[in-house]
């Protein structure tokens, strides 16, 4: 590990040298040292510094990009040597979009843990788009997105399990008796549907493309909790995953309902960079993502 390296990036992300000694548990004096010492090395300064901030010049802007890389690559060394003398174990860094990151990953990893128990995975949740950013920048071994984005230049995408978008809408909703109907009929509807970027959206913005279909009135939220509230309390209406709506199905505070003569499918798929070798724990939960059967949930219940 370089540990100037590792100083320098600690306080371009604490833009504070005392925040940074004590994250890394040196002494003030130490981190200036270190980052004096690449200063010369360069012969540029990395940081302007005054009693009120600490900001990262142009060429600290390129050296914090270069070394969270370096620091991630040294990562993934000790990592590929552990995994080669010893049992599998360690952080597993995983990120996810937030329809199966929220509803599917917390019972995958659950089942994953009862047979890699050293395995310790952590978990973000972003939309899809910053997920495979996240993949690409290092700072995750593996992300799991939705949407139909099936090629990257820099990114291995493997589809591995299909999901099910459906219309929802209150249970007290004039539209709750119905079990399918025409997207044109929905045009004078608010719709309540997931902020672009994420998997979700392109699915639905494809949708609407090809039915030639401009909603009235449309509003973005963040998340799909939010949507399922906000449709629950008769603002809107959404189409949200059919593995989102379990709990609101059995409480039968929403409907949902089907497109005529047409399913909306999308695939959940995982996301590897296609540079460097990845550890034992990724090869593991991926192999684990392709064998694990969401069928068992249960399915829609139509009136």
């Amino acid at each position: 590990m370089d540990y100037h390296l590792l100083t320098f990036v600690t306080v371009a992300e604490k833009k504070n040298f005392t925040r940074a000694a004590e994250e890394l548990h040196i002494t003030q004096s130490a981190v200036t040292l270190s980052i004096k010492a690449l200063e010369k090395k360069y012969e540029v300064k990395f940081f302007d510094r005054t009693n009120k901030y600490v900001r990262l010049t142009r060429a600290g802007e390129i050296l914090y990009y270069h070394a969270k890389r370096i620091l991630n690559e040294y990562e993934q060394v000790e990592s590929l040597i552990h995994d080669m003398t010893k049992v599998v174990s360690g952080p597993l860094l995983i990120g996810s979009s937030y329809t199966f990151g929220e509803y599917l990953l917390p019972r995958f990893i659950s089942d994953f843990m009862k047979v890699h128990q050293l395995i310790e995975p952590k978990v973000t949740i972003q939309n899809s788009s910053k997920i495979m950013n996240q993949v690409l920048e290092g700072s995750l071994d593996v992300g799991i997105i939705d949407g139909e984005i099936k090629s990257h230049p820099q990114l291995h995408i493997t589809p591995f399990e299909q999901d099910e978008l459906v219309i929802i809408v209150s249970a007290d909703h004039p539209l709750s008796s119905f079990r399918t109907i025409d997207l044109e009929s929905l045009y004078g509807e608010t719709w309540i549907l997931r902020e672009e970027g994420s998997g979700t959206r392109e699915v639905i913005d494809k949708l609407f493309k090809e039915h030639a279909f401009s909603p009235l009135i449309l509003r973005s939220f963040g998340s799909t909790q939010i949507i399922k509230e906000s449709v629950e309390a008769g603002i809107g209406i959404s189409i949200v995953s059919k593995y989102s709506i379990q709990k609101e199905l059995h409480m039968k505070t929403i409907h949902p309902i089907r497109l005529k003569n047409e399913q909306i499918n999308r695939h959940f798929s995982y996301v590897l960079s296609k540079t460097g070798i990845h550890p034992l724990s990724v090869e593991l939960f991926t192999q684990y993502l392709q064998t694990k059967n969401t069928h068992t949930l249960e399915a829609i219940s139509y009136k």
